[in-house]
């Protein structure tokens, strides 16, 4: 299978010594990878030290081939992503976002905004300002703007902030339809071990900037009851037992 993403080695702490230590994963075509760990177990570190919103301290990062550090342009042009809350002009419409958007990517066309929108299901609301919107709205704006460029790969942190039990299946619907549709590689975080288990094909556990371990769910559920009881096994291994 073809490597889309080759991480070795990955490394970016801060000065309160937080971050992402030592991260090794590999994403081949049409994984959907997810990052399971609770906030501030170095999901969003990671995910911004591949895509170089952070200088990593040591490792190396591949995409489609291309080392980020040496060819940024390259490794990242077939890349889309969504890392924390997404950047929107809240005083324009959710089209004129993607329109402003498709500056950036010449063969944009209106009806690929025009698509997206539906994909996402602001069709509706494409001419409403994005300040009346609500968090789950603006999250699905920018989900659009990863979608845009028709990325082969796509980062994607916690996608499933702030939407409603039907925005939360919709959106891993759409993630399923475009891995097994597309062929389109994913690497999403979550701290949700049901909602992993039921998208993501591996999954990699993260703990205080650790990566315990990676897996395919097949192999994972193989083992385990749910991913929930593989998660706590990989933690509590790592911590020790709680004493009460």
């Amino acid at each position: 299978m073809e490597k889309i993403l080759e991480v070795t080695g990955l490394t970016k702490l801060y000065r309160n010594g937080r971050g992402a230590s030592n991260i090794s994963l590999t994403l081949e075509r049409g994984d959907v990878v997810g990052l399971l760990g609770p906030n501030g177990s170095g999901k969003t570190t990671t995910m911004k030290a591949i895509v170089g919103l952070v200088h990593a301290d040591s490792g190396t990062v591949k995409i489609f081939g291309h080392d980020v550090e040496e060819d940024f342009e390259k490794a990242m042009d077939r890349v889309g992503c969504l890392i924390e809350a997404p950047s929107l002009y809240e005083y324009m419409t959710a089209a004129a976002n993607l329109r402003l958007a498709s500056r950036y990517y010449p063969g944009v066309t209106k009806k690929r905004i025009e698509d997206v929108l539906k994909l996402v299901r602001l069709d509706k609301y494409k001419k409403d300002r994005v300040g009346r919107f609500s968090l789950g709205m603006k999250q699905r704006l920018g989900l659009a703007l990863a979608f845009l460029s028709e990325p082969e790969l796509l980062i994607l942190d916690e996608p499933a902030n702030g939407l409603d039990i039907e925005g939360i299946v919709e959106i891993r619907e759409i993630i399923l339809r475009l891995a097994r549709e597309k062929n389109i590689t994913f690497l999403i975080s979550s701290h949700i071990a049901a909602e992993i288990e039921k998208t993501c094909s591996k999954v990699a556990v993260l703990h205080e900037g650790e990566m315990l371990s990676f897996d395919t769910m097949e192999d994972a559920l193989a083992r385990y009851p749910t991913l929930e009881d593989y998660y706590l096994d990989k933690v509590r291994n790592k911590r020790g037992p709680l004493v009460l």
